[in-house]
């Protein structure tokens, strides 16, 4: 059993152990709920598999990508 503490702002950090296990990485989606006196944490599938562009997108080229479409941001 792994112990975390929860900060000032009610977070708290997945220990690696659990995250490799379930690999869980940053962006994943959590679902939180509570059963009796547990917190239970599951990790959600994803309905649209990520793209990774390899190189990190900038706020404006991500902006331009929500209003103009994914092919519109990767021709530039």
């Amino acid at each position: 059993m792994r112990l975390t503490k929860v900060t000032r702002n009610y977070q708290i950090t997945l220990p690696k152990e659990v995250r490799d296990k379930l690999n869980i990485s940053i962006g994943d989606i959590l679902e939180v709920r509570v059963e009796g006196e547990k917190i239970v944490i599951r990790k959600v599938a994803r309905k649209r598999k990520r793209i990774k562009l390899g190189k990190k997108l900038t706020v404006e080229e991500i902006e331009r990508a929500i209003k103009g479409g994914f092919d519109d941001a990767v021709s530039h």
